[in-house]
């Protein structure tokens, strides 16, 4: 898609990129780069979280039992 086909929308209202002005197209680029950044951050969070999961039932494997 090309960037005259392009559209943001915000609070309901929909907008050509190619019709924005300099500044609010410069706004379009750093909502899209920081909602990338979101995303791998929520990726790596999920990794991390995974991870501590995996650590956690490690040292439940690793404690002694209690007696029953």
């Amino acid at each position: 898609m090309q960037e005259h086909e392009l559209e943001v929308t915000l609070n309901g209202t929909s907008y050509r990129v190619a019709e924005l002005s300099d500044d609010a197209k410069a706004q379009v680029t750093n909502l899209q780069f920081v909602d990338t950044e979101i995303a791998r951050l929520q990726s790596l969070l999920a990794v991390a979280n995974t991870a501590r999961m995996a650590y956690e039932n490690a040292l439940r494997d690793a404690l002694p039992r209690a007696l029953q």
